[in-house]
């Protein structure tokens, strides 16, 4: 991509940050644009050009869903997870999927009992539908979309620009989000999760979301940054998008953004000819100093609330007891209901409102494997474990995928801690799967 159209991408991005945050109603318009794009896209395009154009929608959905959470704009609340979902139905439909992909389609199969139990157990305040749609649209979008992409041929330069199609959203994000707090030292007298620096949203959607922009810049300041100008552009976005992570004070997002970093700057160096790596280590040490920067004015916007929040302490400097913020004993419960019903499980949807019965609590653990053992039983297991070892064996035949420890780590990582509100860990870890065509000879050690 020439650097003259990057930036075009990048301002139109910005100035619809800028757009939102003065009309609202611009948030409806910019959804039903770019459903009605990439529908368009996807149709009338080329069968063999057409998975591209796939994944590309899908990417943009997933960078975009929260923003249009945050800002009203989605016509419903799952839309992006359904967008998904309908893209991969048609890339399986009109473009085919590997016959290896078997292991999902009996991962989808489990989810059924868990359904049948709900439906079988409902009481008058349950409405099922809501319940199943609301709690299986994530796991259902991620087996669809791990159908799609299981082996898909990619090449390298359309990796980039999927991951791209991710970020650019993000930037409209964070434009939106500086625009609506521009100054956040009167906001913040405490420690906890903050929902005015993430735009009056969920904390913990948004530090997600920011985080894949985390990755995605500094994927770009390493790989994609032949020239000054573009590296110092790619180490500013990263920069803004961190700030931004780091103080909505929900650790998960950036945490998962810092793990996926190491892992990929770790293979990256080890895969590069040697002349290279002298590169990448001055690259490394001017990644970390920016990384000092940001932390040092985040610290400062917070009145040092942000210190003390990494480091578990409450606003008096009190060491926390919980680190998890109470989520621990969610946890706990969710395991005793697995316990209580190990074959079928308690049924979808239910564990919440048998907590509410048991407890008189109403709150989730955001936890996916407690929920799916608790939800599913014996069948929830045999599916997570499918979701974990399929591709751990299938990277033992493909090595070539640099990005593969960064995707299935950030999986793994965000449905711990956000579980699958958001369609970010289902398409991510459909990217884990894909087959990376290098147009250049493979990143290889003599």
């Amino acid at each position: 991509m020439k650097t003259s159209v990057y930036i075009f991408y990048l301002l139109v991005h910005l100035v619809l940050g800028v757009l939102v945050a003065l009309i609202p109603f611009v948030a409806q318009l910019y959804l039903f644009g770019v459903l009605i794009y990439f529908v368009f896209k996807i149709l009338s395009t080329i069968r063999d050009q057409r998975p591209l154009y796939i994944l590309l929608g899908c990417g943009y959905l997933v960078g975009v869903e929260v923003f249009i959470r945050m800002t009203g704009g989605a016509f419903f609340y799952e839309v992006s997870k359904y967008g998904v979902i309908l893209f991969c139905l048609i890339g399986v439909f009109t473009t085919g999927a590997s016959k290896k992909a078997l292991p999902y389609y009996v991962y989808l199969i489990l989810l059924i009992p868990g359904i049948l139990v709900a439906g079988f157990t409902q009481d008058a305040n349950t409405i099922i539908r809501k319940a199943i749609a609301f709690n299986l649209s994530g796991p259902v979008c991620l087996g669809i979309v791990a159908v799609y992409c299981y082996q898909r041929k990619v090449s390298y330069k359309h990796m980039h620009a999927i991951l791209l199609a991710m970020a650019l959203p993000i930037v409209t994000m964070s434009t939106y989000l500086f625009w609506k707090t521009p100054d956040l030292r009167d906001m913040i007298s405490g420690t906890g999760s903050n929902f005015a620096s993430s735009g009056g949203f969920g904390p913990n959607q948004v530090s997600t979301v920011l985080g894949i922009g985390m990755f995605v810049f500094t994927v770009r300041f390493f790989m994609r940054s032949p020239s000054i100008l573009l590296k110092c552009i790619n180490l500013f976005l990263l920069a803004v998008v961190s700030f931004r992570a780091i103080v909505t004070f929900s650790r998960g997002g950036v945490i998962t953004a810092v793990v996926m970093i190491l892992f990929f700057v770790v293979v990256y160096f080890r895969y590069s000819k040697p002349q290279y790596q002298r590169k990448l280590i001055i690259y490394s040490l001017l990644f970390i100093g920016m990384g000092g920067i940001t932390w040092g004015v985040s610290s400062y916007q917070t009145n040092g609330f942000i210190d003390k929040r990494y480091a578990n302490e409450d606003a008096l400097g009190r060491e926390k007891e919980d680190l998890s913020t109470g989520r621990t004993e969610l946890i706990a419960f969710e395991l005793n209901a697995f316990y209580s019903n190990p074959v079928l499980g308690v049924g979808v949807g239910k564990v919440k409102e048998l907590r509410y019965e048991k407890e008189n609590i109403r709150a989730a653990s955001h936890n996916e494997l407690s929920r799916i053992l608790s939800e599913h039983g014996l069948f929830g297991l045999i599916a997570f474990l499918i979701l974990f070892i399929t591709p751990l064996v299938m990277r033992m035949e493909n090595k070539y995928n640099i990005f593969f420890y960064s995707c299935f780590l950030f999986w793994f990582l965000t449905i711990n801690h956000s579980s699958m509100r958001i369609a970010a860990p289902a398409f991510i870890y459909g990217l884990c799967l894909l087959n990376i065509q290098y147009e250049t000879p493979r990143l290889s050690r003599k």
